[in-house]
């Protein structure tokens, strides 16, 4: 029963480049929507996104050549390990490679290559399908280009469970190196969604905000919440096993303590209506961490009418009502969008770092309070607290839930 602790965390999100554009927009509560410039909308409904705009992978440190044989999602995704592994320094120094894991998903994969292919092959016939096609599609591929980059030769999978996927992807990191199978494991989740196809389906099945003010589109536990915001990127973390993590004199963001899953077995898109699955999976999340309590919950809060009531009572169900109203909760897609398989790693960054900071962020957009949503949502704006127990939740199509428990280090 080893301890495990994040030493290194890389991002790529609407924010910026990095942890640090992310964490200051995340505490600013201030949205990073704009007008969708990867394809014309101007006959498309959905105009606005948390798109990475004017994208450049040879910028953001890849290969020219390698980079066009990988799809955007595997773009973010190497361009996130990269920047966590700067932050964590030497850690794979004097390990086994057998011993260092890669365990980074997507909920989707490469969306765009599947549309470029696609459009190609009617316009110019199959044989000219790029004979990159499948490698660029297949959402594993993130993982595998991050190994192959660094040598890493220990497991090496893509939890896929549509919006929890990054959440099992860093539980299942953690439970590795507990449990003495890894030592280290880079770790997160990537996606690449933002398509005209793509938002089409997504919007088609009603999960979709549409309107004028991108301010009032993403407002997670809103009265006027309406459906979500698509955001893109990547989020990555080095997980490490403490002592190694000791003897090398690195720095600690926090510690992984617990973690949950679990299935709703009720429906391909919608909750639970009792919210029994999400509950029970921070149930367990607690459980393993050996908390009676938390101080922060970093909810899965998408701005959906369904999710954001069904969340809250489920929050109730493990704390209880009258202990649940004194925990803090907020969600941070009201500035990253939902960026679906990344959503659940870009969320532990964030509950990490208001554990090592003691800031909570915000729920950004926030206005109006809902009967069915009545618990602390941090509305006011970033709070100062010292925080040390804390729960990151994701839950996603198919009734899939993860939580995971982080606790603010303390040697």
């Amino acid at each position: 029963m080893r301890r495990v602790v994040i030493t290194g965390m890389g991002a790529v999100t609407s924010c910026g480049m990095g942890v640090k554009p992310l964490w200051k927009q995340v505490l600013e509560g201030r949205h990073g929507f704009c007008t969708i410039t990867g394809f014309d909308t101007s006959d498309f409904v959905v105009k606005y996104a948390a798109e990475i705009s004017n994208w450049d992978p040879v910028a953001a440190g890849l290969n020219k050549k390698e980079a066009r044989r990988m799809d955007r999602f595997s773009q973010f995704a190497m361009a996130a390990a990269n920047l966590a592994m700067e932050q964590a320094g030497n850690f794979a120094a004097d390990l086994d490679p057998f011993r260092i894991g890669v365990l980074v998903s997507s909920g989707i994969g490469g969306f765009h290559s599947f549309e470029e292919e696609k459009e190609k092959a009617m316009a110019k016939g199959v044989e000219r399908v790029s004979v990159f096609f499948i490698p660029m599609m297949i959402p594993n591929m993130a993982g595998g280009l991050i190994a192959i980059q660094h040598g890493f030769k220990g497991e090496n999978y893509c939890p896929v469970s549509a919006c929890a996927s990054s959440a099992h992807a860093v539980g299942e990191a953690f439970r590795k190196i507990k449990y003495g199978y890894l030592d280290a494991c880079v770790t997160g989740g990537a996606e690449a969604a933002i398509t005209q196809f793509a938002l089409a389906g997504f919007y088609n099945m009603g999960a979709l905000a549409v309107g004028e003010d991108p301010a009032r589109l993403s407002i997670p536990f809103d009265k006027e919440r309406k459906g979500f915001v698509m955001g893109e990127g990547a989020a990555v973390l080095v997980l490490e096993e403490l002592e190694h993590a000791k003897r090398r004199g690195a720095e600690i963001v926090a510690e992984v303590v617990g973690y949950g899953a679990t299935d709703d077995a009720y429906h391909i898109t919608g909750p639970d209506p009792q919210g029994l699955g999400a509950a029970k999976a921070m149930e367990l999340a607690m459980k393993e961490a050996g908390f009676d309590q938390v101080d922060y919950i970093n909810a899965h809060g998408t701005s959906t009418e369904a999710n954001d009531k069904i969340e809250t009572l489920a929050i109730k169900t493990v704390l209880g009502e009258e202990a649940a109203r004194k925990v803090a909760v907020s969600s941070t897609k009201g500035v990253t969008g939902h960026m679906l398989g990344a959503a659940g790693a870009v969320e532990a960054i964030l509950t990490a770092l208001a554990l090592k900071e003691g800031v909570i962020p915000p729920t950004a957009g926030y206005q109006i309070p809902d009967e069915e949503c009545d618990l602390d949502y941090v509305a006011e704006g970033a709070r100062k607290q010292d925080i040390r127990r804390a729960l990151s939740n994701s839950l996603g199509f198919g009734g899939h839930n993860a939580t995971i428990a982080l606790q603010k280090y303390q040697g």
